[in-house]
């Protein structure tokens, strides 16, 4: 499939072309083990109101006029709302784009958690010698996880000279190790730790340091390190850059609407799976949230009004009072076109969105999504 034709599908292409990417590219299949963690019923029913486009509607307007094709909304592990629309049903395995992110992340810790890595501040080079002599020289794990290596990039989606989408054409040309070879020839343009700079290929950089430290394949690792130990009920698949390449760390993850919300369950119970612990303890409290030093950690993004912050690859809403209502702590992965994987511990929430929006991204709608996180919190008290 062409770099045009993926980045300017139209909402009513979307449902079918994220629901079957396997059909358009390369997969390697994450296996789930023998037993299911259940999700049972929790038995309310949800009358939420949902601020958009300068109106409140209910929600069953709101999915329709901003095209939800999933969502899921999780109470101490309990589902009060699923609902599938725009084709997509309970076996759907729908792709994730940068939501992706945060499960490469969360793989870096259960890595470190098994002594595969030593350490966040450990030298990229250490486990990658590829990009020795690049502008990777003198980054650290912690640096790729913060998006703060100071190397150049140009996350434009819709722009097909972006080094986005250099990228792109290299997994549609299935050359194998391309990612690597277009990231080792990028230029610095900060020192590493300085300037917060959004990048896609450093998460593929991230998986690649996994796959180097584990020799596990991503989608093996994920397998048994957590689908297999926590129970998702159906198999996951991720996309390849080649044929029985590497995955392609970025984002290409592709799993159940409930399995999204098992791995979010995972996350709010601080990595545990079947009573094993999986990821570091406090990983999830240091990953979920920028540090005090880190380029990003002041929550200067503002989005129409919302503070975010960045961790290792999870946005996330400041703690306490400058929190906005009834996010306090919250944190999200989020992909483009809608796609979100929003953890509240505080509330013991988890919620999980698939979108087909018109473009990239679209501020009102993210505007809308977070008040109706917001209300569903309430109305679960």
């Amino acid at each position: 499939m062409e770099f045009d034709q993926i980045m300017n599908m139209t909402p009513d292409e979307q449902p079918v072309i994220n629901r079957s990417r396997d059909r358009y590219f390369p997969t390697r299949i994450i296996k789930r083990g023998t037993g299911i963690h259940p999700l049972p019923r929790d038995g309310r029913t949800l009358e939420l109101a949902v601020p958009f486009q300068r109106r409140t509607i209910g929600l069953e307007a709101f999915m329709e006029r901003s095209r939800t094709a999933g969502l899921l909304i999780l109470k101490d592990g309990r589902i009060v709302q699923e609902t599938y629309r725009l084709g997509t049903d309970e076996t759907s395995r729908w792709y994730s784009y940068s939501v992706g992110k945060s499960v490469v992340s969360t793989l870096v810790g259960a890595a470190i958690r098994q002594g595969y890595i030593g350490s966040v501040e450990d030298p990229v080079t250490g486990y990658l010698p590829i990009l020795k002599g690049s502008a990777y020289d003198g980054t650290t794990i912690r640096h790729l996880l913060q998006m703060s290596s100071g190397v150049f990039w140009e996350e434009a989606y819709r722009d097909g000279t972006s080094v986005f989408a250099r990228m792109y054409d290299a997994i549609r040309q299935q050359r194998a190790g391309g990612i690597i070879e277009l990231m080792r020839g990028l230029p610095r343009v900060a020192e590493p730790g300085t300037r917060f700079q959004y990048k896609t290929g450093e998460t593929h950089i991230l998986a690649e340091i996994v796959h180097a430290a584990t020799g596990w394949r991503l989608s093996d690792y994920l397998s048994e390190r957590i689908w297999s130990r926590f129970g998702m009920e159906a198999d996951g698949f991720w996309c390849l850059e080649s044929a029985n390449g590497q995955e392609t760390g970025g984002g290409s993850c592709n799993f159940t609407l409930r399995d999204y919300g098992r791995f979010g369950l995972l996350i709010l119970n601080d990595g545990i799976a079947g009573g094993e612990r999986i990821l570091p303890e406090g990983w999830v409290a240091e990953a979920s949230h920028p540090r005090a030093d880190a380029p990003h950690g002041d929550y200067g993004k503002i989005e129409q009004g919302w503070p975010l912050g960045y961790g290792y690859q999870w946005w996330s809403f400041p703690k306490g009072s400058r929190a906005p209502k009834n996010h306090d702590g919250a944190f999200t992965g989020i992909g483009i076109f809608g796609q979100f994987l929003y953890v509240n511990p505080k509330e013991r929430v988890v919620i999980v969105h698939w979108g087909c929006w018109p473009d990239p991204w679209v501020a009102g709608h993210e505007r809308a999504l977070f008040a109706l996180f917001g209300n569903a919190i309430e109305a679960l008290r």
